[in-house]
């Protein structure tokens, strides 16, 4: 998700043409965020095995992207390890659960370490090497690890509904966001790491997330309403921060967007940068309360 249309909402002037208020292809990006939905949502209720799969397709291209755009910006991190490895992480967590995870996180960055401290071979030390190290592992831990919370968390009791769970109230986060930062929003949260994230948009975000998740916890999961009244909060503050993350690495990296994917949304890793750390906390709230 991106630092233009996520929790916290847009305060800036709207450009002309179909470009919103957020700085986005609004008709392209309903479009292909819709399309999205609709899939998810079948796949999850009909064949929702195969949510594991989606998840470690998009955990791999998204980790393509971040790595290749990492590397462009001079950070040298291990592209095998990663994308190998990364899928390691996923998949451990199917039979051995998030314990085989870490496990296989574990001996990733032990490889990573190798890997990169033999790259200039035999004869020569390798250059930058802790910065490219503490890159692959950043990688490692951001995409392949939280995305193995949010695929194997459907492998539990009423897994489906909580993998639903996670999406509806993160939906409902950003367009609350959207919706109060475009038509009130005034005054910019971080203006230094994202200008157009406002406190109206924050609020906006709040109300739509508590709601949505107080339905989904009481009607998807048939739990307790102020089970919602405790995850709705913690995952909007959570989607925002991780889409803060996001923004902050590419302007260190001096870009717009991880990738150019998807139409009017960037690459997937801009669709996933909120989803992900939400992720871990749907997994922990719901894990510990239900």
């Amino acid at each position: 998700m991106t630092d233009t249309d996520r929790p916290g909402g847009a305060a800036a002037p709207a450009p002309k043409g179909s470009t919103s208020r957020a700085g986005r292809d609004l008709p392209a990006a309903i479009g292909v965020g819709g399309t999205l939905g609709v899939s998810l949502i079948l796949i999850l209720v009909f064949i929702p095995e195969v949510w594991f799969g989606v998840v470690a397709v998009a955990i791999a291209v998204a980790s393509w992207e971040v790595t290749k755009r990492l590397r462009d910006g001079g950070i040298k991190v291990a592209l095998i390890p990663i994308l190998v490895g990364g899928q390691a992480i996923m998949w451990a967590s199917w039979p051995w659960g998030i314990s085989g995870s870490v496990v296989a996180l574990a001996a990733t960055v032990l490889v990573a370490m190798i890997w990169k401290l033999l790259s200039q071979g035999l004869q020569a030390a390798p250059e930058n090497y802790l910065q490219d190290l503490a890159g692959t592992t950043l990688v490692l831990a951001w995409l392949p690890l939280m995305g193995a919370f949010g695929a194997s968390m459907v492998l539990q009791d009423d897994g489906a509904a909580r993998v639903l769970t996670l999406m509806i109230v993160v939906v409902c986060s950003d367009v609350g966001g959207y919706v109060a930062g475009v038509t009130f929003g005034k005054h910019p949260m971080v203006p230094a790491i994202s200008p157009k994230k406002s406190w109206e948009g924050m609020a906006g975000s709040m109300v739509f997330g508590i709601v949505g998740a107080v339905l989904t916890v009481v009607y998807l999961l048939d739990a307790q309403w102020w089970i919602g009244l405790v995850l709705g909060p913690v995952l909007v503050i959570c989607a925002t921060l991780g889409d803060l993350v996001e923004s902050q690495v590419k302007r260190d990296l001096k870009i717009k967007d991880m990738g150019t994917l998807l139409p009017g949304h960037g690459g997937i890793m801009d669709r996933l940068d909120s989803i992900l750390p939400c992720a871990f906390v749907v997994w922990a709230i719901l894990g510990a309360l239900l």
